[in-house]
């Protein structure tokens, strides 16, 4: 097991959904969601979570289609993994973020959060949903 406080990342195009999790204890918590498309932005308030969380890893998401096949969003999420273990030279894990959206909408409502307020978090606790996938089977971390 991994130790020390990791960041896991619901990657987009637009927006990038984050979560801290604790893997020595198993828990894990939406943090924020990154509203920007500009690389420096996103990668700044990156680096504002990791100093403030003493981070030493990251768990991103790998989107695919149902089937395991890879598509456009797939490469761009191993690039955003390459570019977090270049930048900040710490290990990285992919993981399957099949269904993530869909827990993620379920824990809302169950938490009885509807409408544009779940818009708000759906990113996050996606990023939450990685993560908590993450601590069942954590692989091996990208090379």
């Amino acid at each position: 097991m991994h130790k020390g406080s990791v960041l896991g990342f619901d990657f987009g195009e637009k927006r990038i959904g984050v979560a801290l999790g604790e893997p020595e204890v198993g828990i894990a918590t939406p943090l924020e969601t990154i509203n920007s498309e500009v690389n420096d932005v996103r990668f700044a308030a990156i680096g504002k979570l990791v100093n403030e969380w003493r981070i030493t890893g990251f768990v991103v998401g790998l989107p695919t289609h149902m089937d395991g096949s890879e598509h456009q969003l797939t490469a761009l999420s191993r690039k955003f993994a390459q570019r977090l273990k270049g930048r900040f030279n710490l290990p990285v894990w992919l993981v399957d973020e099949r269904l993530t959206s869909v827990i993620a909408e379920g824990l809302l409502e169950d938490a009885g959060v509807y409408g544009r307020r779940q818009k708000e978090m759906l990113d996050q606790v996606a990023a939450q949903a990685i993560l908590m996938g993450w601590f069942e089977q954590p692989g091996e971390p990208i090379a």
